[in-house]
């Protein structure tokens, strides 16, 4: 039975008071991690009533669930990301996964992912807000998307849940690892570039139809 959070769905428009809570819960988080942070502390913060902080978000790991999908972790889930029409199978992967490996090289996806690595195992409700609404949105859009392919012959994969994944740890690789522990350098733009690259030609060899 599927145990994680349920999606964030998106809002339409967002009221003056629940931007507030936002703004007030990540910049907690991000500055005390989640576990320091109570619904008392960000209530306060964003100078809200508690009735009015519950009345947007019934619990801490609901806030983070908001925090994680509206804020950006999605942003990459864009339509123009996966053509409808694919004629390049090799380019359109490349272009998945270099504006995904640096959409996760960012800094505030970083530091959320961190907070997530960190205080997961204490605090489980919110690997769960983390992964149903980042991760694991992105996941599910690429596996539709492989169906589509899959469906015109392009690719053999047996399982295109496990397809989805490897690509995404090849396009992790070496460079968000050091990043996300932060060990210096940077990466460099070539070797982002390089690493996508790998990760498309091995990918490709696996489930490539033909």
């Amino acid at each position: 039975m599927d145990t994680y959070l349920p999606a964030v769905a998106p809002v339409a428009e967002i009221s003056p008071k629940r931007r507030q809570v936002l703004a007030a819960a990540e910049q907690l988080f991000l500055a005390q991690g989640y576990g320091a942070v109570s619904m008392d502390q960000v209530a306060r913060t964003a100078n809200v009533s508690k009735a009015t902080l519950y009345a947007y978000f019934p619990s801490k790991d609901a806030l983070f669930a908001t925090i994680v999908g509206e804020g950006g972790l999605e942003r990459p889930l864009t339509e123009d990301l996966f053509p409808e029409e694919v004629t390049d199978l090799r380019a359109a992967l490349h272009a998945i996964g270099l504006r995904t490996l640096l959409f996760m090289l960012r800094e505030r996806t970083l530091s959320i992912y961190r907070i997530a690595l960190a205080e997961s195992a204490r605090f489980p409700e919110l690997g769960m807000a983390f992964y149903a609404n980042g991760p694991r949105l992105m996941h599910d859009r690429f596996v539709r998307w492989l169906e589509t392919l899959a469906a015109a012959g392009m690719i053999n994969a047996p399982n295109l849940r496990v397809a989805t994944e490897q690509f995404m740890a090849m396009v992790r690789a070496g460079v968000f690892l050091r990043r996300s522990l932060s060990i210096p350098p940077d990466a460099s733009e070539a070797e982002i570039v390089s690493t996508v690259q790998a990760a498309v030609e091995t990918w490709l060899k696996a489930y490539a139809a033909g």
